[in-house]
């Protein structure tokens, strides 16, 4: 039975971003900018070498002053504030850590973190702020006065931010698109699967086919920076 209300959910992945600049993780051969992901990424890694994991965070959050949002990230911002005039629900869910969909313009739920956040690994106090940068400085805890901050990424191994509300929206929505994404991170890649089946209609833009790919799903190869814009007027037609 056809759901009287239309609603959308898009997810993005590091594919969104690759056009700005930002490195991807699954393009560098299993290393990442240079690191394997066991190194920097986990809580493990944290313990074992805080001064390591906090100077490759330190380096992306700088790299962030050099890149800005693309076509992909501002035709999101752009369907998300015809939708909203319109009334139809919309939530944007991203895999990225970067800042590019927030100054877009979107509002939009970062699943696993954010560079400009830091919190306080004693009191669990943030601070959203990219002044303090330096590769071999921490940051204090204004809050608490703890001595170091942790960057508020969501590392291997830990829950995704945010996931009661997206599972929320996927159950509930008619259309669903994922973008730049390699299908093969979970949970995020079982958002396709879980909205498909929920009856929404999908869409899947990437390079190449995703791991988790359909023969359901309505399938855009390309860069995102080429097939967003374009799927974006389809979808203000749809909806």
């Amino acid at each position: 039975m056809a759901r009287a209300r239309k609603s959308l959910v898009v997810l993005t992945g590091a594919g969104v971003s690759a056009d700005s600049g930002v490195q991807t993780f699954r393009g560098g051969g299993g290393l990442w900018e240079g690191h394997r992901v066991e190194d920097v990424a986990t809580p493990l890694a944290w313990a074992r070498d805080p001064r390591l994991v906090w100077r490759f965070y330190q380096l992306r959050r700088r790299a962030l002053r050099s890149v800005e949002p693309n076509a992909a990230h501002r035709a999101l911002a752009q369907l998300e504030r015809e939708l909203a005039a319109r009334g139809v629900p919309f939530l944007l869910v991203t895999q990225n850590v970067d800042d590019l969909h927030d100054r877009a313009g979107s509002s939009v739920l970062h699943m696993h973190g954010e560079l400009v956040q830091l919190r306080c690994e004693r009191c669990g106090a943030k601070v959203r702020e990219l002044e303090h940068l330096e590769p071999e400085e921490y940051v204090p805890c204004a809050a608490c006065g703890h001595a170091r901050v942790r960057p508020d990424i969501v590392w291997f191994g830990e829950l995704p931010y945010f996931m009661d509300e997206i599972e929320r929206a996927l159950l509930g929505c008619t259309h669903f698109v994922s973008i730049g994404t390699s299908g093969v991170v979970y949970p995020a890649a079982g958002f396709l699967s879980l909205a498909r089946h929920a009856g929404a209609r999908t869409w899947v833009n990437s390079l190449e086919a995703p791991e988790n790919l359909d023969p359901r799903d309505e399938f855009r190869a390309g860069r995102a920076i080429d097939v967003v814009p374009a799927l974006v007027d389809e979808l203000l037609r749809e909806l």
